[in-house]
C-alpha cells in the first residue's frame, strides 16, 4: 500500500513540474511504451506489439542498421566494424560489467535500487560492484507493426548472479522535430508512464562511437519523464545527463564507459567489456 502511494505520489510530482503534452499530434516524438502495472520487468513488451498489432521476435540487434544514424555531421562508415556489428547483431554479445558510484550517489542510489528499481524490476543500477562481478545476461525481441516495420527492439538485462532486472528498455532510433540528425532514442516503461532518452552521435577520430544527451530545452536531446492519467499525458525534461563511450581497445577489445551525471555532479560509471560470442 505505502509503495503504490509512493508512486502515485511521484507521478503527481512528474505532472505538477511538467507540461500537458499530445502524443498523438504535436509531441509524437515523445511516444513510447508504458507499463499498464506496477511490476515492469518485460511484461510491457507483448503488450505494446499487441496495442500497434504487431508481433515480437527474439534475436538480432537493438539497431536494424547504424546507417540509419547517418546525417551531416555523422558516418557510420567512420565507425570501426565491431561497433556496427554490436548494435545490429547485439543477442551475438557476452557482456561483463564493472561500476563505481562516486560518494555523494552511493546512499540514494541505493534507496532507489532497494526501494524503486528491485521492486518494480526496472533501473535497478546495483550499487554494490561485486553485484555485477560476473556480468550481466540480455535478451533482444525486436517488435515490428503489422506491415512488418521494425518499431523497436527490448533489450532486457539481468544480473547473471541473482537474476535480478537492472535494465528493461526499447531501442530504435527517432528524429526530434526540427533536428538535423537523427538521435539514438531509449524509453524505460514505468508504470502510466516512461524515462526516454534521446542520444545524439558522434564519431571519434579513432572509429570509436559517442552517445550524449547533454543540457538543453525541452525538444532537445536529452533526458525526459513522461506520465499518464486517464486520456492525459505530461512530460518533463530532467538534468539527467549520459555519456556513452564505445571503442577498441589497444588489444582490440570491444569496450563501452558509460558516465552517468546528475547535473553537473557524476553519478555513477559503468564500464562494459563486450565479447563476440563463438
Amino acid at each position: 500500500m505505502l509503495a503504490s502511494l509512493l508512486d502515485l505520489g511521484t507521478r503527481w510530482w512528474w505532472r505538477a513540474v511538467g507540461r500537458e503534452i499530445d502524443l498523438a499530434g504535436e509531441h509524437a516524438w515523445l511516444d513510447a511504451p508504458m507499463s499498464d502495472a506496477a511490476w515492469v520487468a518485460d511484461d510491457w513488451l507483448e503488450r505494446h506489439a499487441t496495442t500497434i498489432g504487431g508481433t515480437t521476435g527474439v534475436g538480432a540487434g537493438l539497431l536494424g542498421s547504424i546507417s540509419d544514424l547517418d546525417a551531416p555531421g555523422f558516418r557510420s562508415a567512420d565507425l570501426v566494424p565491431a561497433i556496427a556489428d554490436f548494435y545490429e547483431h547485439t543477442s551475438d554479445w557476452r557482456i561483463e560489467v564493472w561500476s563505481g558510484w562516486s560518494w555523494w550517489a552511493r546512499i540514494p542510489g541505493g534507496l532507489v535500487e532497494r526501494w524503486f528499481g528491485r521492486r518494480i524490476g526496472q533501473l535497478a543500477i546495483p550499487t554494490d560492484p561485486l553485484a555485477v562481478a560476473r556480468g550481466m545476461d540480455s535478451r533482444v525481441t525486436v517488435v515490428t507493426d503489422a506491415s512488418g516495420t521494425r518499431r523497436g527492439a527490448g533489450w532486457h538485462r539481468t544480473l547473471r548472479t541473482t537474476g535480478d532486472v537492472v535494465f528493461s528498455g526499447f531501442y530504435g532510433v527517432r528524429r526530434r522535430p526540427g533536428a538535423d540528425h537523427p538521435s539514438v532514442h531509449v524509453s524505460f516503461p514505468l508504470e502510466h508512464g516512461n524515462v526516454q532518452v534521446f542520444l545524439r552521435p558522434e564519431a571519434t577520430p579513432d572509429g570509436g562511437l559517442v552517445l550524449r544527451s547533454p543540457s538543453g530545452a525541452f525538444g532537445d536531446d536529452g533526458a525526459y519523464v513522461v506520465v499518464r492519467h486517464g486520456r492525459r499525458t505530461w512530460a518533463a525534461r530532467v538534468p539527467l545527463h549520459e555519456v556513452f563511450h564505445v571503442h577498441l581497445d589497444a588489444e582490440g577489445v570491444l569496450r563501452t564507459d558509460h558516465e552517468l551525471r546528475l547535473g553537473p555532479a557524476r553519478a555513477v560509471a559503468l564500464h562494459y567489456r563486450l565479447d563476440r560470442r563463438a
